[in-house]
């Protein structure tokens, strides 16, 4: 019986039940298993992958939708992975193409890495934005923040949906009130009893990442940031804006470096929506 070519293997849709086999596809291209954050993904997400007719996966994506359910209004794609053994053969090519076919007219965005660039350049999307990933041990020091952070309780997740809808744009309630779950800690800034940032700390391999961090000001971005490092003995790890240059500069005063970039880039939209000056990182390049 002759082996199926790769332009004859279905796509189907991924569920929670293949975090196993996405956690293989990454070790298999040298990418931490991450199986924490594939969890979310693929139960906040859409994932599509493409069954390997020897045992694992060819390839796999995820689509992170936000706004209604039946009109979404962004799409986040992330985890784009080809196996190693049928890379260079247009396998990531027809999975992202049948993607952008199925959102429609769904504005798309990504962060792309520096190899990624060039085929999600092809397929139409354009470069709208940085974000350097930086990942260290946070030094405490400096001068004391005025700002007030606090654990965030139950009663903060109508605050905070309400201040994530105003910085983010497209509705992710699917995602946000996943946060108490997924992360190890979750904190907010407050002034004069209102809601002025919010910020979560999740494992991920032997890292703590910080996202998604919203804050009224670069201040803010700190005070939570810092008060986030304090309850964790894990280097850090975050994905911040480019623009963001204070941020950036205080964290590398503080112990961590910068480790890559990556574009952030759009398809059917020439930006993205929302304020990007109160957002400073997202949960998670793979879901925006």
């Amino acid at each position: 019986m002759s082996t199926p070519s790769l332009s004859d293997l279905p796509i189907r849709r991924l569920t929670r039940g293949d975090v196993l086999a996405c956690a293989d596809l990454s070790e298999d291209r040298g990418w931490p298993r991450e199986e924490h954050k594939w969890g979310l993904l693929l139960t906040a997400g859409t994932g599509y992958g493409i069954d390997d007719s020897d045992g694992g996966l060819v390839a796999a994506c995820v689509v992170t939708s936000y706004g209604p359910h039946e009109r979404p209004e962004l799409g986040a794609i992330g985890m784009v992975l080809v196996a190693e053994r049928h890379a260079r053969q247009g396998v990531g090519r027809r999975l992202m193409s049948y993607v952008a076919e199925q959102a429609g007219t769904t504005p798309l965005t990504l962060h792309a890495t520096p190899n990624g660039q060039p085929l999600y350049e092809e397929l139409g999307f354009k470069v709208t934005g940085r974000a350097e990933m930086v990942r260290g041990r946070f030094a405490p020091g400096g001068a004391a923040s005025g700002i007030a952070t606090r654990p965030a309780t139950a009663e903060d997740l109508a605050a905070i949906l309400r201040l994530d809808a105003e910085v983010f744009g497209p509705d992710r309630t699917h995602v946000i009130t996943r946060l108490p779950a997924f992360s190890d800690r979750l904190r907010v800034a407050e002034e004069d009893g209102r809601l002025i940032g919010y910020a979560a700390l999740w494992p991920n391999m032997d890292t703590h990442v910080v996202g998604p961090l919203i804050a009224r000001d670069t201040e803010t971005a700190k005070a939570l940031v810092a008060s986030l490092a304090a309850g964790t003995d894990r280097p850090l790890r975050t994905d911040i804006d480019v623009r963001h240059e204070e941020l950036l500069a205080w964290l590398k005063e503080r112990g961590l470096e910068g480790v890559a970039f990556n574009a952030v880039m759009n398809h059917g939209a020439p930006d993205l929506p929302g304020d990007w000056t109160r957002r400073f990182a997202p949960l998670t390049v793979a879901a925006g």
